[in-house]
């Protein structure tokens, strides 16, 4: 494998910002979209199956971001979604038992149904068929155990981008062949170690600037003993555009301009890497 595209997690304003910062470097003679893989995390699975479909990153970045009467309430377990979040930075437990705690929390959750969530989801995704080169990351809730769901695996792809989006205690676990399944970012932001393989790798990270866990060190360091890799955060205009909130829909926009912007400065940056 000579390139791969890893998108990593994020929240709304993350996939607003992977299209725009897409588009901006694609602008500037960096195009992404043509990875022989693309891993998604979370807003990365939805940012990934848009790019690997083949849709025109502009084009992608004008699907419909706002929540309207027909989509279910945006109903958070604020008590559970705190517990989450402790667990999710207690560095002196094993990753394994975090992400099985964080699983229990999740599956007892108070949040919106399931239906509901994947609907809404699915309905902004402008295509059914599984992309090829495309790859989505999610966590088993009652295991803990990661898994990574490509063209083969048979699972659908409203599901797969709902259950890699599905963020413990906001977003119910979704069910897949049987089992629930949780965002992917449960056990990394970025899960840019599935792209090891490839020598030019290229790693998108909306929430490297606020978490360790937005693109955990030691998996980037890992990548680049042995591949040419760009590792891109949000920058500081970016940041403000994103805000305090990254399910806030009215900052799409805004955060599309920015990440545009971004796109353009940074890249120089990424075609040392995407270039040969």
């Amino acid at each position: 494998m000579d390139s791969a595209l890893v998108l990593g997690a994020g929240g709304l304003t993350g996939i607003a910002w992977h299209l725009g910062l897409t588009i901006g470097l694609r602008a500037s003679g960096v195009d992404l979209t043509g990875a022989d893989v693309i891993v998604g995390t979370s807003a990365g699975a939805v940012a990934g199956a848009l790019l690997a479909s083949g849709l025109d990153p502009e084009e992608a970045a004008r699907i419909e971001a706002r929540l309207d009467h027909v989509d279910p309430p945006f109903r958070p377990d604020w008590e559970r979604g705190t517990a989450v979040f402790t667990l999710l930075n207690d560095e002196r437990m094993e990753p394994a038992s975090i992400r099985a705690a964080v699983g229990e929390l999740a599956l007892a959750a108070d949040v919106v149904e399931e239906d509901p969530y994947v609907a809404s989801l699915g309905r902004r995704l402008p295509l059914r068929d599984w992309p090829e080169h495309l790859l989505i990351t999610a966590v088993d809730a009652a295991s803990g155990h990661p898994v990574a769901w490509d063209r083969a695996s048979g699972v659908p792809l409203d599901r797969a981008v709902a259950a890699s989006c599905a963020v413990p205690a906001i977003f119910p676990p979704v069910t897949v062949n049987g089992g629930r399944y949780m965002d992917g970012g449960v056990r990394s932001g970025t899960n840019a170690d599935l792209a090891a393989d490839a020598r030019r790798i290229v790693v998108l990270a909306p929430l490297a600037p606020i978490r360790g866990r937005g693109a955990p060190a030691a998996e980037i360091d890992a990548l680049r003993r042995r591949s040419r890799v760009a590792l891109i955060a949000p920058d500081d205009d970016a940041m403000a555009a994103i805000g305090p909130n990254v399910f806030d829909t009215e900052r799409w926009d805004a955060v599309v301009e920015a990440a545009v912007a971004q796109g353009r400065r940074v890249a120089p940056e990424v075609a040392t890497v995407w270039h040969d």
